[in-house]
């Protein structure tokens, strides 16, 4: 009888940062440090070209669970919530027999639950530490979760992570966050005074490694979600990382004069001390990016050096995660994934944070993907990725189906090397209220375009003969045909990407 060779299931490592610009990698960076992170491009493909499919936290982070857009899993903005009855990618993984896990950042569900839409992540739930203490899942298809709510010294703080500082002897935790919850100087900026030892990078990576140190004892497959939660602002990290880049020693981005000139007019209003956006208020609620961007010099510089820092800091936790997996014996059959759930501004076009600008600078993110032996090393490629495709391709590599339903692209010939590309375009979608703030960017290996709801004004820039995106071509005459050819482009690939839950089986 023929002997048969059983081929293991490789594991899955996902390895999140939360607002991190694209260019943000020492190995393409020389002005920041990050030799974890370069260790991983220099051991897979680093991806050039991937957009998140919304540039904040809760549509996109529903969408890497369910490989769904933000129009179609439901939750479409901040403030709501990923419905419990949706397909997860980790609930796939568990019936398969994986382990799963989320340790870290969920953001799936939001600060306010109501009867109708009650919210694990909520107030006062968040901070009910005897809650916590027994609840580790499931969650979303998660078997077990260890989570936290907080950016930097938010007063979010709560859940597992405040439990392991009290478990590690730091019972003077509230002393590092701000009110109501702690009593930490809100004056207090850039530098925090949080020992390293208690700071959620430490937390996080600790409890991963854990984790994976059961995994390999009881020799389980895993699907294994490490959320960091920097480098999202505030900037504050902990010394040594608050000095590690001097003022002065990095290059700052700035505004160009007159390049909101032929922008939509909030592009524009951001440059001002006092805009009005109330005509945009549709909920009453908040409203991200639509205030004023302008920050004193001193200011502006002194937030890049921390945000490098922050950045720095976490990638020596990544580090400590990817060394334990050497050490394990587990490199080689782990599929290690690196990426953030959206960019950020630092200074870019004259702007700071998030909201509703789709330059490369918000919506593209930092992507490598390692598989020794199958993902080719220190490459760097050009194919267009979206975090949307996450699932379905964690999916195919892993021999499991992909559901009908997911509207995301399997991209795992493409990371294994075998094909150029797996899709031509990607689409960002921004609907921040439910009409008066409603966007989407198409992009493709060219030009972008990005469409308003009821709205004659956009956006239409040539990446490869404006990079910078500083000259908008919406309004251009010499440009009219190229906006109906790309409009036509965009309604096609809506089209493209309607979810069919279901093949065709019969005539009628």
């Amino acid at each position: 009888m023929e002997e048969r060779t059983l081929v293991k299931r490789p594991n899955i490592l996902f390895i999140t940062s939360d607002q991190q610009h694209y260019n943000t990698l020492g190995a393409f960076n020389p002005e920041i440090v990050t030799p974890n992170l370069d260790r991983m491009t220099q051991e897979g493909t680093t991806f050039t070209r991937a957009y998140c499919p919304n540039p904040t936290c809760t549509p996109t982070r529903a969408s890497i669970l369910t490989g769904m857009y933000p129009s179609q899993h439901g939750a479409w903005t901040l403030g709501t919530k990923l419905l419990e009855d949706r397909t997860t990618v980790s609930q796939l993984f568990s019936n398969a027999g994986y382990r799963t896990a989320l340790i870290g950042k969920a953001h799936f569900q939001p600060l306010q639950g109501t009867e109708s839409y009650p919210s694990l992540e909520a107030y006062p739930l968040l901070q009910d530490l005897d809650y916590w203490r027994e609840f580790h899942g499931p969650f979303y298809g998660f078997d077990h979760v260890e989570l936290a709510r907080n950016h930097t010294n938010e007063a979010h703080i709560g859940q597992h992570y405040a439990l392991w500082m009290e478990e590690k002897g730091c019972l003077n935790w509230r002393e590092f966050f701000l009110a109501p919850t702690g009593t930490m100087d809100p004056n207090l900026t850039h530098t925090w005074h949080i020992p390293e030892e208690y700071h959620y990078d430490t937390w996080i990576a600790e409890r991963t490694n854990a984790l994976l140190e059961q995994y390999a004892a009881e020799d389980e497959p895993f699907f294994l979600w490490s959320s960091f939660f920097d480098p999202h602002p505030d900037y504050l990290v902990p010394a040594p990382w608050d000095t590690l880049y001097p003022q002065g020693q990095l290059t700052i981005p700035h505004l160009s004069p007159g390049e909101h000139n032929h922008n939509p007019p909030h592009f524009g209003k951001t440059q001002e001390e006092h805009p009005y956006f109330d005509y945009l208020k549709e909920t009453g609620l908040g409203i991200h990016g639509y205030h004023s961007h302008l920050l004193p010099e001193a200011e502006r510089t002194q937030l890049v050096s921390t945000y490098y820092g922050m950045i720095s800091m976490m990638d020596k936790y990544i580090g400590t995660i990817l060394h334990k997996l050497d050490e394990l014996g587990l490199t080689d059959n782990t599929i290690v994934v690196f990426t953030s759930d959206h960019g950020h501004f630092f200074g870019q076009h004259g702007l700071q944070y998030k909201g509703g600008f789709h330059y490369e600078d918000l919506i593209k993110v930092p992507f490598i993907v390692r598989y020794p032996g199958h993902v080719p090393a220190g490459v760097k490629s050009h194919a267009i990725q979206s975090l949307v495709d996450l699932a379905p391709t964690f999916l195919q590599l892993c021999s499991l189906t992909i559901p009908p339903a997911m509207t995301g692209v399997d991209q795992s010939k493409v990371w294994l090397g075998l094909e150029t590309e797996a899709r031509d375009h990607a689409i960002c979608e921004f609907r921040h209220e439910p009409t008066s703030i409603h966007q989407k960017t198409y992009v493709n290996s060219r030009y972008k375009i990005t469409v308003y709801y009821n709205q004659t004004y956009g956006e239409l820039f040539d990446l490869v003969q404006d990079p910078g995106e500083l000259n908008n071509l919406w309004d251009n005459p010499s440009h009219s045909s190229l906006k109906m050819e790309l409009l036509l482009q965009y309604i096609w690939a809506e089209l493209g990407k309607e979810s069919m839950p279901m093949p065709r089986i019969w005539h009628a």
